[in-house]
């Protein structure tokens, strides 16, 4: 297996198209950094004039560990898409270069080869988290320290001791990358019904788009189907700051996301043990 491995893993991080990604949190994270850095007590003002006008705010609120959330609130959102890049082109990409028929060919099982190439897949999404962890927090505390993390939430206010902000952010990557996981998985199921990577790219971004436009939207016929659609627990990483943390909901998001994973996983094994490959 780990032989295999190696030469997904060589194929995926040898193409340009993979460093686009960090390419792009890399200019987003050091963008807000910056916005934050020269207007961010302006910003801060303006967004917090009303709860200043009943409380009275002692401390740092614009802090490593504010900044940290903004840029997990704004890049998560954003992040599938690149996720899809890299684990869409994975099947479709041999099939287009006319490559997966002589692939087959060797003394290699179909599993085992997509189980290669899914874990190659799901190491680029975790290196891809990690990146963005060491940017949006490392670097956020290094250029604006630490302090209580204070989170405005629609009927409440959430302020979390400094000591008590590490380990929730640990979490939170861990979650974002079982979420961005079954994101992979999605977009490498959709990669075996395609002969191009343009398709699972667009595929997996218009399901996530649907998905989470029917979590959004409060409709009773609607309100069935959300706690089954793995766009609904994508977000469950919001729970590790909550005070007290919401353990119920958290492990069962996670939960669902795992499901997805080996849902996903095992319909493509199946279903590229049975193709016929002709490309």
């Amino acid at each position: 297996m780990w032989p295999i491995l190696r030469i997904e893993l060589y194929k995926v991080f040898k193409r340009p198209r993979t460093y686009i990604s960090f390419v792009a949190i890399g200019a987003i994270v050091v963008l807000i950094q910056l916005a934050f850095y020269a207007e961010g007590n302006n910003y801060m003002a303006f967004g917090m004039q009303s709860l200043t006008q009943t409380f009275d705010i002692q401390g740092k609120v614009l802090n490593g560990y504010l900044i940290c959330f903004i840029i997990l609130q704004t890049l998560l959102i954003h992040v599938p898409l690149l996720i899809a890049l890299v684990a869409g082109d994975q099947i479709a990409g041999e099939a287009n270069m006319g490559t997966l028929r002589l692939l087959i060919s060797k003394p290699v099982s179909r599993t085992k080869l997509l189980l290669a190439k899914f874990s190659a897949s799901a190491f680029y999404t975790i290196l891809l988290l990690v990146w963005m962890a060491f940017l949006a927090l490392l670097v956020s505390i290094l250029i604006f320290g630490t302090g209580d993390l204070m989170i405005l939430k629609s009927e409440e206010v959430v302020v979390l001791n400094k000591a008590d902000v590490l380990w929730r952010y640990f979490a939170a990557f861990g979650f974002a990358a079982i979420a961005m996981t079954t994101v992979a998985a999605l977009s490498f199921l959709l990669s075996i019904f395609a002969e191009n990577s343009i398709g699972p790219i667009v595929s997996t971004m218009s399901v996530i788009i649907l998905f989470t436009i029917l979590t959004t939207m409060d409709i009773p016929i609607f309100n069935a189907i959300k706690p089954y659609l793995f766009t609904t627990h994508m977000i469950g990483w919001k729970g590790f700051f909550d005070a007290p943390v919401s353990w119920a909901a958290v492990l069962q998001s996670a939960g669902v996301l795992v499901f997805h994973i080996f849902l996903f996983l095992g319909t493509s094994i199946l279903v590229f043990n049975k193709k016929d490959i002709l490309s």
